[in-house]
């Protein structure tokens, strides 16, 4: 696909290598590293149904953010939170001498606080300033003018500039029942009993292994637990994700406790709805804030 020309074989193999790059873009775009997972997959399965009939790719890599681009779009009106992309061309050639400062400011900044910058700022910052496309590959990519990219982005750094060093939220509260299933959760997986856990289990339980595979039913899913207990690179503690309950993964030889991902667990009635397991999605944790419970 080097030339533009469609193959499967590339076409893959571009997914795998932009995948992480994406995520970031997305993640940036929605404010939710978990939600930005969510318009990846998104991206890629609207990706690979125009792929068949898309002709000559001339930027694939262009192509991919484009289409990346709209999903995360689509996903903010879905939410009713960002207004749409608007003009900003009356700034356009406003010259910017702090630019490296204002790179490393985007860089740094948290998705919460991208997420005061209106959408057409924030894909210029994001495009630019932390993946670190061009003037002209970020037009492409936004379907704007170079003077309308040139005219959020400056924008962008300067509402950057503004909340850089701001109050952070209010800490987010785990109610006592949160807390006491995922302690049940945490302690039977670190005691490897995973009979206790598949008993748990929803009979219509959907798991989410990020990046690898989707399963649904007890039968199924049951054969996730399996899977971790052939090997023994991890222990589970609690934690926050996003401000939501989460099971923190690490392995018990490493001294420094490096949260490698995160698990997420949905309950309905007492019982495992969903398991989100981010155990093949290691750029997730790029963008994710998380602490100890």
């Amino acid at each position: 696909m080097a030339d533009g020309s469609p193959n499967p074989e590339t076409f893959n193999r571009l997914i795998v290598e932009t995948r992480p790059r994406l995520h970031r873009y997305c993640a940036r775009m929605v404010g939710s590293a978990f939600d930005g997972e969510d318009v990846v997959q998104e991206t890629l399965m609207k990706a690979a149904e125009a792929f068949e009939n898309a002709g000559h790719i001339e930027r694939p890599e262009n192509w991919l953010f484009r289409i990346a681009h709209n999903a995360a779009l689509d996903a903010l009106r879905r939410r009713k939170r960002q207004p749409a992309m608007q003009s900003d061309v009356d700034l356009a050639y406003l010259a910017d001498d702090s630019a490296s400062a204002d790179m490393r400011v985007a860089a740094a900044a948290s998705l919460a606080t991208l997420m005061h910058l209106p959408a057409a700022q924030r894909s210029s910052v994001v495009l630019m300033d932390v993946l670190g496309h061009s003037l002209a590959e970020t037009a492409e990519i936004l379907g704007v003018s170079v003077p309308s990219v040139k005219a959020s982005l400056h924008r962008g750094r300067e509402h950057l500039r503004e909340l850089a060093g701001g109050p952070e939220g209010v800490a987010p509260q785990v109610s006592a029942d949160d807390r006491d299933r995922l302690r049940t959760y945490a302690d039977q997986f670190n005691a490897r009993n995973f009979d206790a856990l598949r008993d748990l289990l929803a009979d219509d339980v959907r798991l989410d292994l990020v990046n690898r595979t989707h399963l649904t039913g007890r039968k199924d899913v049951s054969v996730y637990f399996t899977r971790y207990e052939a090997v023994s690179d991890w222990r589970f503690s609690l934690g926050l994700a996003e401000g939501r309950p989460a099971l923190l993964v690490s392995d018990p030889a490493d001294t420094a406790s490096t949260v490698s991902h995160v698990v997420l667990l949905d309950w309905t009635n007492g019982q495992i709805a969903r398991i989100r397991d981010f155990k093949y999605a290691p750029y997730v944790m790029e963008s994710l804030a998380i602490s100890s419970l």
